[in-house]
């Protein structure tokens, strides 16, 4: 028996976003995480003594800013060569042959494959061959896996591939393929990278997406890493995730309809968010917490929103263990009495809301104003312009948004006042 590790979508040195403008984050690991997490997957291979890594694409995030990123994968090879660990990888959209405008060269240890052909790499003291190409280009929408060579049969046999396979959500379709083109390949592995959640798309063969070693941002949530994968006279015998990463990111959604009161709806954050601590094994936690529902205390809520957001932050502070800190807040509750009702009513109450609710500014009446709100930030001294706006006042979209917020805003405070 012996093993290797299929890993993807490394992204060294890319940035986690969302986090380093709340006060008290913990920006130096927030900054570090991608490789913490691929310093995670180097001593992972190296305590499973595996045979080889596996690297399916997006090694790096684009250009390199300087070459400390280089340096750092130079490294981290070197760790491995001196193990005895082969690495075999494909380039992927993000670090295209096209993109990368510095280079340095890697320890002997390291195979690359060719962004122009497939290659095939036969290793005669496992009896495998394994078979890749990287892309060229930042956008390949080519199905490369129709070039890969049929399998050996005498051979164990792996496909090495950056692909959105038949298309993934929120996933740029690059050199898009079937499943059944790759079956017909005659392979017993496919090791894919691009999609960053994990997926094991077929065990007849192993089609699989490992996700990506570390989330960056929210839409990247749960447990992150690699696939450790065993062999046993020529066949898979075993298919497990291992975690790499180093910061959990979770969305903490919470249905506050049941609530009678704000102090019942602090509950439930509590809960929900000491449940996002305690499931991250040991890691600190990125969450964006999500208030949803119909509410009796719908209106005070949103009246008293920046309290309420700061009195989240602080219950998240406070919760101990690996720490929790929350990407945003956001209240996507309704009042438990329709709003429609409310503005049918013939008293000062109801005419104000149908007011607020029909209050519009026309293209030109946006246009006017964004210039003249323009004209107004070019007289303002410097200092009352610093720190970062919240909307782009030359934008009359931008505007509109900013108005249908502050309509909002009113609705709830006068809501709150009838206790509503």
């Amino acid at each position: 028996m012996w093993k290797f590790i299929h890993a993807a979508d490394t992204h060294l040195d890319s940035a986690l976003r969302g986090l380093e403008r709340y006060e008290g984050a913990p920006v130096n690991e927030i900054r570090s995480a991608t490789r913490r997490a691929f310093d995670n997957l180097i001593e992972l291979a190296i305590d499973e003594e595996v045979a080889f890594v596996l690297l399916a694409g997006d090694l790096y995030d684009g250009d390199w800013k300087d070459y400390n990123t280089g340096l750092y994968l130079v490294e981290c090879m070197g760790r491995l060569r001196r193990a005895g660990i082969r690495v075999f990888a494909v380039a992927g959209n993000h670090d295209a042959a096209s993109q990368i405008t510095k280079h340095l060269r890697l320890p002997d240890n390291v195979r690359m494959f060719s962004t122009r052909t497939p290659e095939r790499v036969v290793l005669d003291d496992l009896g495998v061959a394994i078979h890749g190409r990287g892309f060229a280009a930042r956008a390949v929408t080519d199905d490369l896996s129709r070039g890969y060579p049929q399998g050996d049969p005498q051979l164990f046999n792996i496909g090495l591939l950056h692909t959105c396979l038949d298309g993934k959500p929120g996933h740029e379709p690059y050199a898009p393929c079937t499943v059944d083109g790759l079956r017909q390949k005659g392979y017993q592995y496919w090791a894919l990278g691009h999609v960053h959640k994990r997926e094991e798309v077929s065990r007849d063969p192993w089609i699989v997406f490992p996700g990506n070693t570390q989330g960056r941002h929210i839409r990247e949530t749960g447990p992150k890493g690699c696939t450790l994968v065993s062999v046993d006279n020529g066949a898979v015998a075993e298919v497990e995730h291992r975690s790499l990463d180093v910061l959990r990111w979770s969305l903490c959604e919470v249905d506050v309809s049941n609530s009678e009161s704000v102090d019942e709806v602090y509950e439930q954050v509590r809960e929900v968010l000491q449940r996002a601590l305690d499931t991250a094994e040991g890691r600190p936690v990125a969450a964006r917490l999500i208030l949803q529902g119909p509410c009796a205390c719908h209106a005070r809520l949103h009246a008293e929103m920046e309290q309420w957001v700061q009195e989240y932050r602080a219950l998240a502070t406070g919760l101990g263990g690996a720490g929790i800190w929350l990407e945003k807040v956001s209240l996507k509750t309704r009042p438990s009495l329709s709003l429609d009702n409310i503005r049918s009513r013939d008293d000062a109450l109801g005419g104000l809301l149908r007011a607020i609710r029909d209050m519009e500014l026309d293209e030109d009446k946006l246009g006017k104003l964004a210039d003249e709100v323009s004209t107004l930030r070019q007289k303002l001294p410097a200092e009352m312009l610093s720190g970062d706006d919240r909307y782009d006042p030359s934008d009359p979209k931008e505007l509109q948004d900013a108005l249908e917020e502050i309509k909002e805003l009113l609705v709830n405070r006068l809501l709150s006042t009838e206790q509503v």
